[in-house]
């Protein structure tokens, strides 16, 4: 996920390192000093480094579509977002331990008074709730308690809100340069209002569920019909989908990710949803003519890679709807587009839902083709079978959507079939 370097990475960097640069000459140690001064200079910088983390974090909550192109999809964003968060938290514990060593020389008592001060030392005990804060809404996110409930997740994380504003509030009190911490903060807190506030009302496009179509078991396929000012999408992105259905079990008013399976330029989007939670599994039996709400796209699946190369498609579970976006383009373009090989993984028959209008796709276009493996009858998919069907695999740019243990498989395989990792593209949705 981290391959290559992003005009947003830098972007980052800058804002992390900025405060740093600025705040260094005032800590910096003097020569020859002693391991408690130079403790103290690094508890004062670790606290530095920590805020600049837990505010280009809050910055990174923005989701802006197209935003994410900058960094390399919007999961890479939610990575991005997790370390920083993580790096926050421990860098803070380092800046309260590495001020107690520092003072611990002069007499354990001072140590204790500088981490634990008379009360009217309001600024220390202002850090002392922001790493509180900090402690509650990580611990679901880092799953120290198992996976939690995404919806739950989605609540306590907003505890992130009165987390930074109080680890901003210690700095401002304490350390010098405040214009330059309250433009971080603006930033911070302008990416945070719009997520929660502005994008409900301002991002969204209006639409109407116009059909559900059952595919297989737990599996449909919702058409969705704008209510106004469409959203346009590229094959292999996907959308935030709110339903509004007064008759869902649940999910209702809940934005969860789904990959559209519609090709672009259709009148209408569509969009595959497997029952694996609570939300996907209400809307199985969403009613047609209810309303609901989109947002994005996000995501560039098919546009890393080089255009007129040769692609190899592995798409197995749910995880075929971005091929099932591709190969609907390809239609829609006869003649036109990369040479492209599907191979399709399911279980068995009944869990290919698209496998027919794949093959009637493959049919009509000269330049795609279409194979079905089943776990069923062979077991897991090997090399034996995809040079059978697509001999230049090595030589093709690789895409990879399906459940864990399939990319996990197939990573493993195409690695030892000496396919250059650069050349292997997988999605995930994993708290988006």
């Amino acid at each position: 996920m981290f391959r290559r370097i992003r005009a947003g990475d830098w972007i980052v960097v800058v804002l992390l390192l900025l405060p740093v640069l600025v705040a260094w000459p005032r800590w910096w140690p003097r020569p020859g000093a002693g391991a408690a001064e130079v403790l103290s200079a690094l508890g004062h910088l670790a606290g530095v480094l920590g805020l600049s983390a837990l505010l280009v974090g809050a910055m990174l909550s923005v989701r802006l579509p197209g935003l994410d192109r900058w960094f390399g999809g919007l999961p890479r964003i939610w990575t991005l977002h997790r370390i920083l968060g993580f790096a926050a938290f421990i860098l803070i514990m380092l800046h309260v331990v590495w001020l107690a060593f520092g003072a611990l020389p002069i007499s354990p008592e001072a140590a204790i008074q500088v981490i634990f001060p008379p009360l009217e030392h309001g600024a220390v005990w202002i850090g002392w709730g922001a790493l509180a804060l900090m402690l509650i809404f990580l611990a679901p996110t880092f799953q120290f308690f198992g996976r939690p409930h995404y919806q739950r997740w989605k609540r306590l994380h907003l505890l992130s809100v009165p987390a930074f504003l109080l680890a901003f509030a210690h700095a401002v009190m304490l350390v010098e340069h405040v214009l330059l911490w309250w433009g971080l903060a603006a930033l911070a807190v302008a990416a945070v209002f719009w997520r929660k506030v502005l994008s409900p009302r301002l991002g969204r496009h209006d639409y109407t569920v116009d059909a559900v179509t059952a595919l297989a078991s737990n599996v449909v396929e919702i058409t969705l019909a704008p209510r106004g000012r469409a959203m346009s999408h590229a094959a292999g992105q996907f959308m935030y989908l709110t339903p509004h259905d007064p008759g869902l079990e649940a999910g209702r008013g809940e934005e969860h990710p789904y990959t559209i399976s519609s090709a672009p330029g259709e009148d209408v989007v569509r969009v595959g949803i497997k029952a694996l939670g609570d939300a996907s599994r209400a809307l199985q039996t969403v009613t047609p003519g209810t309303a609901v709400q989109i947002e994005g796209p996000y995501g560039q699946f098919f546009e890393r890679c080089e255009p007129q190369r040769r692609q190899l498609w592995f798409g197995g579970g749910i995880g075929i709807t971005p091929f099932v976006s591709g190969a609907r383009a390809l239609q829609r373009e006869p003649g036109g587009g990369p040479d492209v090989t599907l191979i399709y993984l399911a279980n068995r028959p009944d869990r290919a839902y698209y496998m027919d209008e794949l093959r009637e796709i493959a049919q009509g276009h000269p330049h795609f083709d279409a194979q079905i493996h089943y776990f069923q009858d062979r077991g897991p998919v090997d090399e034996a079978f995809i040079r059978a069907h697509c001999p230049d695999l090595a030589e093709r740019e690789i895409y990879i959507c399906g459940p864990p243990g399939m990319v996990y498989h197939l990573m493993g395989l195409l690695s030892r079939a000496g396919v250059p990792r650069g050349r292997i593209h997988t999605e995930a949705f994993d708290f988006l």
